[in-house]
This record gives C-alpha cells, sequence and structure tokens, in this order.
C-alpha cells in the first residue's frame, strides 16, 4: 500500500534532501586558495581540477537520467548518494595532489548527476500521480533553487570546519551529508514511483526526438550560457575574494567562504523570482534581461577588486543575484517543451549540454586568468581578475544570444 503524502511535504523534503546531498559539492572551490598553496597549484591545473566536477556531471548524466524514463528512478538516486558519499570520503583520505584530486571530484560529479536530476524527475512524476492537473513550475523552481542553498551550505561548513580542523576533516564531513539526504528519501517516498505514463520506443541513448524540438534546444543552449558563468563564479569566488580582501583599503570580519555563502544562499529567492516573473511577462524576455544585466556585472566586478572591500562584497551579492535568476526559468521551460515520454530523456540533453558550460566555465576562467597577466603570476593583479570576468560576461551575452535567435520570438 502506497504512504499517503502531500504535495507541498513531497516538495518541501525533495528540497531539504537536495541540500543535504550537496554538502560537498564546493568543498573544494571554498578551499581553493588552501589548495593552490599547498598543492602547487597553478590557476590553470585548480581549474582543471574545479572543472572535472563537472565533467563526470556530463558524462554519466545521459545515461544515468535517461534511464529515469525505462526503470524506478528512485534506483538511480540512491546508487548516485552512494557514491558521492564514497567520492567525498576518498577525496578526504587519499587526495595528494592534482591527479588524485581530480579523479576523486570526476567521481563526485557522478554522483552529482544521479541525484540532482533524477531527483527532479523522481519529484515530477510523483506530483503528476497526486496532482496532475496542478502547474510544476514552482515546484521545479523551488527545487532548482535549492541547488543554490546546497551551494551555500558546502562553501560554509568546509570554510569553518577547515578552519577548525583542517581540508581533510571537510571533506569526510560533508560525506554525512548524502547520508541524511537518503535517509530522508527513503522516510517520505512512497513504496512505489509512478508507472511511466508512456515509456520510450527508441533505444536509451536515442535523443533525436529531444534534438529536434527547437524549443527545448533554445533552453539547452541558455543553460549553458548560464553555467558557464556561474559555475565559473561558485568556482573562483572564495580565491577572488581572499584577493580583493588583500588588495582593498579595507579589512573585513568575515570569512571570504561565509561571503561565499551568504552570496549563493541569494540565489534560491532570485531564481524563484525570476520564475515568477517569467510567468507574467514571459520567460523569452525574463531570460534576456537577466542575462544582459548578469553580463554587465561580470564586465566590472574583477576590475572592482582594489575597492572598499565592503564594495566588493555587495556586487557579489547583487551579480550572484543576476547570475541565478534566470535559473527556474530556463529549466521549467525545458521541462514543460519536453517531447511526450521523453522528460527523462530531455533532461539528460539539458543536462549534459548544459553541463559543458559548467566544465568549462570554471577552467577557461582559470586559464585566462594565468594567460591575462603579463609579468605577474594570474591572478595577482586587478587587470587579470578584471579581464577574466570581462570574459566570463562576454560568453554569456554571445551563447545567450545564440540561444535567444533560436527561440525567436515565442513566448513560454
Amino acid at each position: 500500500m502506497r504512504r499517503a503524502v502531500s504535495p507541498v511535504t513531497l516538495i518541501a523534503v525533495f528540497c531539504v534532501a537536495e541540500i543535504f546531498g550537496m554538502t560537498g559539492a564546493v568543498t573544494f572551490p571554498a578551499l581553493l586558495p588552501t589548495f593552490i598553496d599547498t598543492w602547487a597549484l597553478s590557476n590553470t591545473d585548480a581549474g582543471w581540477i574545479n572543472g572535472i566536477y563537472y565533467a563526470g556531471y556530463l558524462f554519466a548524466v545521459p545515461v544515468l537520467v535517461s534511464l529515469t524514463d525505462r526503470m524506478a528512478p528512485r534506483r538511480v538516486f540512491f546508487l548516485c548518494m552512494a557514491i558521492t558519499v564514497l567520492a567525498n570520503l576518498g577525496f578526504a583520505l587519499a587526495a595528494e595532489g592534482l591527479w588524485t584530486a581530480m579523479a576523486f571530484r570526476l567521481v563526485a560529479g557522478i554522483g552529482l548527476a544521479g541525484t540532482y536530476m533524477p531527483g527532479l524527475k523522481l519529484l515530477g512524476d510523483h506530483l503528476r500521480h497526486l496532482a496532475a492537473d496542478k502547474d510544476q513550475s514552482r515546484a521545479v523552481a523551488f527545487y532548482t533553487s535549492s541547488f543554490g542553498i546546497g551551494t551555500s551550505l558546502s562553501y560554509f561548513l568546509a570554510g569553518e570546519v577547515a578552519a577548525a580542523l583542517d581540508w581533510r576533516w571537510a571533506f569526510a564531513i560533508a560525506a554525512a551529508g548524502p547520508v541524511v539526504a537518503a535517509a530522508l528519501m527513503a522516510a517520505i517516498l512512497p513504496r512505489e514511483d509512478p508507472p511511466h505514463a508512456q515509456v520510450p520506443d527508441t533505444h536509451l541513448l536515442d535523443f533525436r526526438p529531444v534534438l529536434r524540438c527547437r524549443a527545448v534546444m533554445a533552453y539547452v543552449l541558455a543553460y549553458t550560457a548560464h553555467n558557464f558563468e556561474l559555475f565559473a563564479f561558485r568556482s573562483w569566488i572564495v580565491a577572488y575574494l581572499v584577493f580583493a580582501a588583500a588588495t582593498g583599503p579595507d579589512a573585513t570580519i568575515w570569512s571570504a567562504t561565509a561571503i561565499a555563502a551568504l552570496v549563493n544562499l541569494l540565489g534560491l529567492p532570485a531564481s524563484v523570482l525570476g520564475n515568477e516573473v517569467a510567468r507574467r511577462i514571459g520567460r523569452h524576455r525574463t531570460i534576456t534581461i537577466v542575462m544582459l544585466t548578469s553580463a554587465l556585472l561580470a564586465g566590472s566586478i574583477g576590475f572592482a577588486a582594489g575597492a572598499p572591500f565592503t564594495l566588493v562584497v555587495v556586487l557579489c551579492l547583487i551579480y550572484g543575484v543576476t547570475i541565478t535568476a534566470d535559473s527556474s526559468a530556463i529549466t521549467a521551460g525545458v521541462v514543460n517543451a519536453a517531447p511526450a515520454g521523453y522528460r527523462g530523456a530531455t533532461m539528460a540533453v539539458h543536462s549534459c549540454i548544459g553541463f559543458m558550460g559548467a566544465f568549462a566555465g570554471p577552467l577557461a576562467f582559470g586559464v585566462v586568468l594565468d594567460l591575462s597577466s603579463a609579468g605577474a603570476t594570474g591572478g595577482e593583479t586587478i587587470q587579470s581578475w578584471g579581464l577574466t570576468f570581462l570574459f566570463s560576461g562576454l560568453v554569456m551575452v554571445a551563447l545567450g544570444a545564440v540561444a535567444l535567435a533560436v527561440r525567436g520570438r515565442e513566448r513560454a
């Protein structure tokens, strides 16, 4: 017999589980200055370790998310929560430098691939069973926005634990989060997932029905641009704040990881509000406004590193809002546009192509940071930070413009 659960309770538990499942998501970028010093990493090396996490995600997500159209999504979800635990523990116990760090972060990215979008698919399946006539875009908005809360918790936890103990303990304690997440999901989920409304009649990795859908692919391209900028910022914000604090005329009692946590925490209301605005004025218009505003801020934030640190923090907070405000609007759009029977495959394409941006963003940021400092080490001049952030904003405009051109004037 199925256990009764309300849609509101279901959404709340899924969001909380997502948050706890991500306690180790940004432990490495949160402690990036420590690793650069301890392991003598270049910015390009650090970019590879940051980016490889999302490479693991994009390599695994086509298979793992597509499987949710053909088998119970919970199986994928619980297996990958276990993988996430092992990846964080492995990093804590055995990471010794560039190559071992890359290996464990790659595995952690695979864990994310089997929990984030499969979790959304699992939530959507149960909500359709409980309230098939209701608009799910708000549930999508809360779920995707919880990604930012999970990131904030990861930043804060990493900074506090590393300061009290060391970075190995930060990763070890982060491994407990996915255990809590799995326990919450096991307690709340009905005993069986709803049956698939329509099973695809193509093979597992046949994404042609999705790739032929112009509306879906427009959102996918927009998501790629969004991820390039967002994950570059999330991967390098702590290093940037440490540089700005040492360069500017005033000091701060806040730790860089606490500031980064606050910046990412603002992503929840920004993403939810962005989706509400999109429901009223159209996703096309909303995404356009958010992308252009975010790009403008990217063009100025790096050059502000020598300004009073309070101003730098305010700019980061505003940038954190604009960089996430289109997230839910994009994801809700792609879910609604998915071809019948291919929602899981659509999420797989959305995640795989979109997270190419998440992989490329942190890596490209580190490379440009190294290349933009003639006569100095990358990341040690205001000019290098300014040019690198400017580059990130230009990618947002260029790829975002392509997505909007594909989308045309259609509103959704």
